[in-house]
């Protein structure tokens, strides 16, 4: 009993330290008698230390992944793919927690109510990453979409980001309808949940029949349903509109923690499941068809956080090439896509929230930012360039490996598509960079100096991105094992 306290102690952890911070903003703020502080470094700097601390627990429970029993055989399971998925996401929230500390007075909203939901729906996710039936699945992906709903909204003030919050919470119940519909189904037409007795049931199942087609509606509704909350085309219509109006973290959260969680998930569900050749089929159309639009509709954007809503889209496209292969190769191509992804958003995010300080908006704010803020306009053309795939930097490896792995599994149509869209890309990615070296302003703007959390965040995310072309091999080792422990 003791082990399992041990196995779940960092969800147990962040679920009451949450709840701390809630109680303490809630008292604090509301007194009189301290002049109703704000709070946003206080909450800020006590989320993070509690992520930090979930991370360490989550660290010194790694000797007890095979010791959890009821982890292993029934609702959850713990392994080497689960432990370092939950890593990648605590590092994630780590980041976007760092980018709140003056984001109250940069984007006039109440940040510390945001910084204390950001920590609630994590707890969901590390759930999520670890469950191994179709009911922890769902009741893991529905706080964390409750809690997405909320923060969508939490600039009160800000018609668009009601707005956003509005449509994410219409849309996203939608897509929980499905995804709860595709649970039901399957466990309809096998009378299973878990996903070890599905893969036993379902096991060189042919599609036939009335109890087949229940099936096959099924993972297709749980497929489409998953695809809604990672942006994937043809499911994309929500995420501009609602990138746009968010607060700038909230936006690098929505934009990174959903696809760590939901593809971890799918990638235990389409190995040990059911039907893992129909779930590549609908990545493979997925994929092909979020990379062709991520890449054509981000060169009509004129504002920043549009731009980087349709590059999150098209690599969904490449991060789904992965699953398309169903191989080792293809689910280590993808968590190396997925880390390397989270990287450059935060990097990417993190210099929009500091400019957003100066009101920047509109890509045609940022002319002639490297003769005003030199330091920032490389750092964000380093960013941009790692974004277009150009070596030696770390999206460049990314979607090679992406690419490798669909042409070692035969999909040869996938990987040419992944290059030209590439390509086209880089049209945007160049058109920033262009701006900010070449282009003179219609108005110059005096760009305040970034606070010293930020400067430390893209210090460590630029140094991963420069330096991984060079040294790749310990990422590298660590999803091999990830991938590996994944198929076993």
């Amino acid at each position: 009993m003791f082990n399992l306290f041990l196995a779940v102690s960092p969800e147990i952890f962040i679920i009451n330290a949450t709840f701390i911070l809630l109680i303490h903003g809630v008292v604090f703020s509301t007194s009189k008698k301290f002049d109703y502080p704000p709070l946003v470094s206080n909450v800020g700097w006590l989320g993070l230390l509690s992520v930090l601390i979930t991370l360490l627990l989550l660290a010194a429970g790694a000797p007890l992944l095979t010791i959890a029993h009821l982890f292993w055989n029934n609702l959850f399971r713990r392994d080497n793919f689960t432990y370092f998925c939950q890593i990648l996401l605590l590092l994630s929230t780590a980041g976007t927690i760092s980018m709140c500390f003056d984001s109250s007075e940069q984007e006039r909203f109440d940040a510390s109510e945001s910084i204390v939901l950001i920590p609630l729906p994590t707890r969901s996710m590390l759930f999520m990453i670890s469950a191994y039936d179709s009911i922890a699945m769902y009741l893991a992906i529905e706080p964390q979409s409750l809690c997405f709903y909320v923060i969508a909204a939490s600039k009160r003030k800000s018609e668009f980001s009601t707005e956003a919050g509005s449509k994410y919470l219409i849309l996203g119940a939608f897509s929980s309808g499905i995804l709860l519909f595709g649970c039901s189904m399957i466990y309809g037409s096998t009378g299973a949940t878990h996903f070890d007795q599905l893969a036993k049931i379902l096991t060189g199942y042919e599609i036939t029949g009335a109890r087949s087609s229940g099936i096959f509606m099924g993972i297709l509704s749980i497929a489409v349903g998953s695809l809604f909350k990672i942006t994937a085309v043809p499911f994309h219509m929500w995420a501009p509109d609602i990138y746009e109006g968010s607060p700038t973290p909230v936006t690098a959260f929505l934009s990174i923690a959903p696809k760590i969680s939901i593809s971890a998930n799918i990638s235990r569900l389409s190995i040990y499941g059911s039907y893992g050749a129909t779930l590549q089929q609908i990545f493979f159309f997925c994929s092909i068809a979020s990379m062709i639009l991520g890449a054509l509709a981000a060169m009509a954007q004129t504002k920043v956080k549009r731009l980087l809503a349709h590059s999150s889209i098209g690599h969904v496209g490449y991060i789904r090439t992965g699953f398309s292969c169903g191989t080792i190769e293809g689910i280590q191509s993808l968590l190396i896509g997925i880390f390397i992804y989270a990287s450059m958003t935060i990097d990417a995010f993190a210099i929009v929230s500091a400019l957003r300080q100066s009101r920047v908006k509109y890509i045609a704010d940022l002319g002639a930012l490297a003769k005003t803020n030199p330091i920032s306009a490389i750092t964000f053309s380093i960013t941009m360039f790692s974004y277009a795939g150009i070596p030696p930097l770390a999206g460049f490896c990314s979607k090679f490996y992406l690419f490798f792995a669909a042409l070692g599994c035969g999909a040869y149509f996938l990987a040419p598509v992944g290059v030209v869209t590439s390509v086209i890309g880089r049209f945007y990615y160049i058109r920033l960079v262009k701006r900010m070296f070449f282009d003179t302003p219609r108005t110059w703007i005096l760009y305040e100096p970034m606070d010293r959390d930020k400067s430390l965040l893209l210090a460590m995310t630029s140094s991963f991105i420069t330096s991984f072309f060079p040294y790749p091999s310990p990422l590298f080792s660590v999803t091999h094992q990830m991938a590996l422990s994944s198929y076993l």
